[in-house]
C-alpha cells in the first residue's frame, strides 16, 4: 500500500497503553456488504448492519476499491448535493480529484486526506483525473461521513486537505506495527485534522503475528475495520479480515493482532481504528443529507431542488 511509511518504524515515537488501563471488550463483528456508487465503482458498506448507538457520531463508511482499473475503465461520481456532516476521503492507492460548486476541491493521492466540511450545503463531484482514465491502474481508498451536532449543521462549507507526508506517524511499543494519526489525540500526539465532532481516526499496519495494544478515550466509542489481511481483536482474540467491522465495548484500551500467516496480497494486516465523542442527537438520514428532524431533511431537499445549495458550473 502507498499509503505514507517509514523503512523502520523503531525510529519513532511509541504509543502504549498503561499497564492498568481497561481493555475494551469486542461486542459484534460485522462483515461488509459490496455494491457499487457513482457511476460505478465497487466499494464495501463497512458499517452496514451496525446499530446507531455504536456509531455515533459516525454514519456511515465506504471502502472505494480495492479494485485495478483496465484503461478507460476508472470511475467516479456524478455531481450530487451534501449536507449537515462532514465527509473524509483518505485515498491509499490512485489519484482523486473533487471540486464543489463553491469553486473549492483539490486532488488527493497515495496517503492524502481531504476532509470537506459540507455545513450548510454544497454540490459536488468527485472523479479521477483524464490521466488515471486514459492508463488505469489501482484504486483504492476510504470515505467516512462524521455528523455534525445541530449547531454546526448549518456553518459555511470548507476544505481541509491532509497530505500523506504531514501525517504523524507513531509505532506500537515493540515496533510492530506502524500507526498512522490522520485526526484527534493519541497518547499525547495529535493528528492534523481538525474535527468539529471530536474524533480520532487511525491507519495502522501490523505485521504478521504482532499484537498493539493503545489507550482509547473513555468517553468515545471504538471501530476497526479490516483494510486487508487478517488478524483478531481484543484481549479474547476474535477474529476479524479484509472487509470487517468490529464494535468494541467500553474501556479506555484496545488490542488489535495480525496473525502470522497473512494473503500474498498485503504484506501485513492493514486496520482502520475510528472512535468519536457521540453526540447523541436524533439522526435523520436520506440520500445526501444528514439532518436532526424530518422537516429539516424536507428543508435541504427543497433548496437543493431551487438551486440554493449551489448550481453545477457551466459546461459540466
Amino acid at each position: 500500500m502507498p499509503a505514507v511509511t517509514v523503512e523502520n518504524p523503531l525510529t519513532l515515537p511509541r504509543v502504549s497503553a498503561p499497564a492498568a488501563a481497561q481493555q475494551r471488550p469486542v461486542l459484534h463483528v460485522a462483515t461488509a456488504p459490496g455494491g457499487f456508487e457513482g457511476e460505478g465503482f465497487p466499494v464495501r458498506r463497512a458499517f452496514a448492519g451496525i446499530d446507531y448507538r455504536y456509531l455515533d457520531p459516525f454514519i456511515m463508511m465506504d471502502q472505494m476499491g480495492e479494485v485495478e482499473y483496465a484503461p478507460g475503465e476508472p470511475k467516479g461520481t456524478p455531481w450530487h448535493p451534501h449536507r449537515g456532516f462532514e465527509t473524509v476521503t483518505y485515498l491509499i492507492d490512485g489519484t482523486f480529484v473533487h471540486r464543489d460548486s463553491h469553486g473549492g476541491g483539490g486532488v488527493i493521492t497515495d496517503g492524502d486526506t481531504q476532509w470537506m466540511t459540507a455545513g450548510s450545503g454544497l454540490l459536488h463531484i468527485e472523479a479521477p483525473p483524464e490521466s488515471l482514465v486514459m492508463s488505469g491502474g489501482v484504486f483504492h481508498g476510504l470515505q467516512l461521513w462524521v455528523n455534525l451536532p445541530a449547531k454546526d449543521k448549518m456553518i459555511a462549507p470548507k476544505y481541509q486537505d491532509i497530505r500523506g507526508g504531514s501525517v504523524k506517524l507513531l509505532a506500537s511499543e515493540d515496533g510492530g506495527a506502524l500507526v498512522r494519526l490522520i485526526a484527534g489525540d493519541l497518547a499525547g500526539h495529535e493528528g492534523p485534522g481538525a474535527t468539529h465532532t471530536p474524533i480520532t481516526m487511525i491507519h495502522m499496519s501490523v505485521s504478521p503475528g504482532a499484537s498493539v495494544t493503545l489507550p482509547w478515550r473513555k468517553d468515545f466509542n471504538a471501530l476497526a475495520y479490516g483494510l486487508a489481511g487478517l488478524g483478531s481483536a481484543g484481549t479474547e482474540r476474535r477474529p476479524f479480515r479484509m472487509g470487517q467491522a468490529v464494535v468494541f465495548g467500553e474501556g479506555d484500551s484496545l488490542t488489535v493482532r495480525a496473525d502470522e500467516a497473512q494473503e500474498s496480497r498485503s504484506e501485513n494486516f492493514e486496520v482502520v481504528l475510528l472512535g468519536g465523542l457521540p453526540i447523541r442527537e436524533p439522526m435523520m438520514h436520506y440520500g445526501p443529507f444528514v439532518m436532526n428532524t424530518h422537516a429539516e431533511l424536507a428543508q435541504a431537499f427543497e433548496d437543493f431542488q431551487a438551486g440554493r445549495l449551489g448550481t453545477v458550473p457551466a459546461g459540466e
